[in-house]
């Protein structure tokens, strides 16, 4: 699938990114391939195929110990803020 300069104009602006007319072209045919390879790897015969957590038989992950290494600082860092109610951040509303 082959994308036109009208859906990247539109991924685009979803995205909130300007992209000159230069750069267009580039865009279209490197997010062209992506694409392309994506549809590639969704016809891959996957029947069978168990799930893994590891592509090495025998290995997990090593986890560190669930151990608390910090203070509570909470109360220092409200001291610094402009204003606080019932241990929270008052901050100026932005939606009405």
């Amino acid at each position: 699938m082959s994308l036109t300069r009208q859906d990247l104009d539109k991924i685009a602006h979803l995205a909130r990114l300007q992209i000159t007319a230069a750069e267009s072209e580039r865009y279209v045919s490197s997010l062209s391939s992506i694409v392309d390879f994506v549809a590639e790897l969704g016809k891959v015969d996957t029947q069978g195929v168990a799930p893994m957590a590891h592509p090495l038989v025998g290995q997990v992950q090593r986890l560190r110990e669930d151990a608390i290494t910090e203070t509570d600082q909470h109360e220092r860092y409200q001291r610094n803020a402009p204003q606080v109610q019932a241990a929270l951040y008052v901050v100026p509303r932005v939606i009405e």
